[in-house]
């Protein structure tokens, strides 16, 4: 049984011709992988042969179906290596809807590309890239190819599923180390895996099929609750010359700890700079305020990724000369800059716009991005040093509420990032709406955004005015406005808090109905759009960050105006928030006031229709209209 468990994983890649002849004819594909799949994976084997800390081989070969142009980006073909590592028995196959062969691709279309980005000046990733171009649908691409690994930090993960709207006939993983190279191994729920001992190798195996596709639904938090997957960790890792033990967070944090060794020593000059920046500073904070305001005003980001370059930071003493670096070596070098002023600081390994680290599994690929954070018993601040515009203690909603590695001379500890609370991300709005009696309406509003809300609007300080202007008149959605005052600033660089003002005219604000005028009373802060229904939805939803809303309007009617009706208020509570709205008259004002609260705590999908439910009530409630009266 273990022979024809062997022979198995070593004939994995052997593919003959009878095997692929009309194979991939689309029309033997079940119906049930068709339904709302753009692409259907026909078969993908994926072997990989740890051999030693440092060195690994993977065998890959994929095929898939593509069905409609919306599947076309899945025909793509892009693999990156770089110096520690070579690509080669790169083969790629097209076939027709019925599985004939149509062409057979050379070496020679693989472009051969870097993989440098416009902020990235150092970097030796490339990457082999082949794009298809069939003109009839369905066609089936395939490819396979063999890459060496010398240096390895991480290793291969495998999912039975590549996304939304793809489905899967075949996929299959075999992992093989030594019975005595230890590799740590987390697989989602009811995972099966087949294992056996194979002389002196032990194999692993996952396998899936038949799996239909889903779609995308609207706030899913993915798919990983529903697919298979495993990802695999090396205990003991050699790359680049630097051997370390990623075993845990605290020993990834030690490792990480010694490549920056006298890495945040600055020159005598730089030291001079930072005491005489700070020579006024009566309080810590004072002191990192000014030194984080120069480190903004004087640095710019840059991505370096040259082997082992792409985990050690650019020494503190190069960046105080070129005044550039990534997130490793501006957090590195901002470290420096408090270490000259007294101050400690820890660097900070965290996943951006990843899931949070998982503080039971320690391994390279959860993380993709390095902050700083100045611990205090009473008042700890994180740093995030690539932004030339957030504020001190300000690292985006994407950082935010995460588990994340704090290194320290100990190693590395896992420790958590502040939560923006609902009423930290606020947007506040007062308005008032003067009325004339030709039906003219002079707004004037008066926006706050703080924190998300901040960050999301953050676009408009940094725009172009011409482009700015464009955005609002969009937004107000008047034919005629005519605009007399717009203007976006952030008063004080030291919280996030950005101020709007918007002054316009228009004589749309009324409709008519008879001898009767209509007036929708929330005219600045008005939700439109229903999120559609999901009949037996999959996926947990959540939305981006938690957030409060308050807006208040001022009416003010001319003479000959007068309030027949007013909406009655309205309180809306459920588990995904608060929302209220009054309605009030003073003499010939009106005054409306709204407050909407939001969670963004994650819900499984029978919550889903529910919270669709809460927000038709807030659409319907946001479209209340005042009925006036001419006299």
């Amino acid at each position: 049984m273990l022979k024809r468990i062997y022979l198995a994983a070593s004939l994995l890649f052997i593919a003959g011709t009878t095997w692929s002849q009309n194979i991939y004819d689309s029309t033997k594909i079940p119906e049930a992988l068709k339904q709302d799949a753009v692409a259907v994976v026909r078969n993908e084997e994926q072997f990989y042969d740890y051999k030693s800390i440092g060195s690994g081989t993977m065998k890959y070969k994929i095929a898939i179906t593509v069905l409609n142009k919306a599947g076309d980006p899945y025909a793509e073909f892009a693999e990156v290596y770089d110096r520690f590592s070579t690509l080669y028995n790169i083969k790629a196959t097209l076939y027709d809807g019925f599985g004939k062969k149509i062409k057979d691709f050379k070496s020679s279309d693989f472009k051969d590309q870097s993989v440098a980005s416009d902020y990235t000046i150092f970097q030796d990733d490339r990457v082999k890239v082949l794009n298809v171009v069939s003109l009839s649908y369905p066609y089936t691409i395939e490819y396979s190819y063999n890459h060496d690994y010398n240096g390895i930090l991480a290793l291969p993960s495998w999912r039975s599923m590549k996304g939304y709207h793809i489905s899967t006939e075949k996929s299959s993983y075999v992992f093989q180390r030594p019975n005595n190279l230890n590799v740590r191994i987390l697989g989602s729920k009811d995972l099966k895996t087949d294992s056996a001992l194979v002389k002196d190798k032990m194999v692993y195996t996952w396998t899936a099929s038949n799996l239909a596709a889903y779609s995308r639904e609207p706030l899913s938090t993915g798919l990983d609750k529903l697919i298979s997957w495993v990802k695999i960790a090396p205990n003991q890792f050699e790359f680049d010359s630097s051997k370390g033990d990623l075993s845990s967070w605290n020993s990834m944090g030690a490792w990480i700890a010694k490549l920056n060794e006298e890495g945040d020593l600055l020159p005598a000059a730089k030291k001079a700079m930072v005491q005489s920046l700070i020579k006024d500073a009566k309080t810590e904070k004072e002191k990192m305020q000014i030194l984080y305001n120069h480190l903004q005003q004087n640095t710019r980001y840059v991505s370096v990724q040259l082997g082992i370059g792409g985990f050690k930071p650019i020494i503190a003493d190069k960046v105080a000369q070129v005044n550039y670096g990534d997130c490793k070596a501006l957090s590195n070098y901002m470290k420096a800059l408090l270490k000259e002023a007294g101050i400690k600081s820890n660097l900070v390994v965290i996943g951006n716009g990843m899931p949070e680290l998982n503080k039971d599994y320690s391994s390279i690929g959860q993380a993709n991005h390095m902050i700083l954070v100045v611990p205090s018993a009473k008042d700890t601040t994180f740093l995030e040093c690539t932004s030339q515009n957030y504020p001190m203690g300000y690292i985006g909603y994407d950082n935010s509420d995460r588990n994340v590695l704090m290194v320290t001379e100990n190693g590395g500890q896992i420790i958590r990032t502040p939560k923006y609370r609902s009423l930290e991300n606020y947007q506040k709005s007062k308005t008032e709406v003067d009325l004339a009696e030709d039906g003219l309406a002079k707004i004037n509003i008066k926006m706050s955004y703080a924190n998300a809300q901040y960050e999301d609007n953050l676009g408009s300080l940094l725009a172009e005015p011409s482009e700015y202007r464009k955005r609002i008149l969009s937004q107000l959605q008047f034919p005629d406005t005519e605009l007399d005052q717009l203007k976006i600033t952030q008063p004080d660089k030291r919280n996030a808090i950005l101020n709007e003002e918007i002054a316009f005219k228009t004589k749309n604000l009324l409709t008519k109905g008879g001898d009767k005028l209509f007036l929708v009373v929330n005219q600045v802060n008005r939700k439109e759009h229903i999120p559609e229904k999901v009949t037996n939805r999959k996926t947990d939803f959540a939305i981006l960050f938690d957030y409060n809303d308050d807006d208040e309007i001022v009416y003010t009617l001319p003479k000959g105006l007068t309030v027949e009706f007013l909406p009655k208020d309205v309180k809306l509570v459920s588990e995904f928030g608060e929302y209220h709205a009054s309605f009030t008259q003073e003499g010939n004002k009106i005054i409306y006031k709204r407050s909407q609260t939001m969670t963004s705590k994650k819900f499984p999908p029978e919550k889903y229709n529910e919270y669709v439910d809460f927000f038709k009530k807030i659409v319907q409630a946001d479209k209340s209209k005042a009925v006036l009266n001419k006299t």
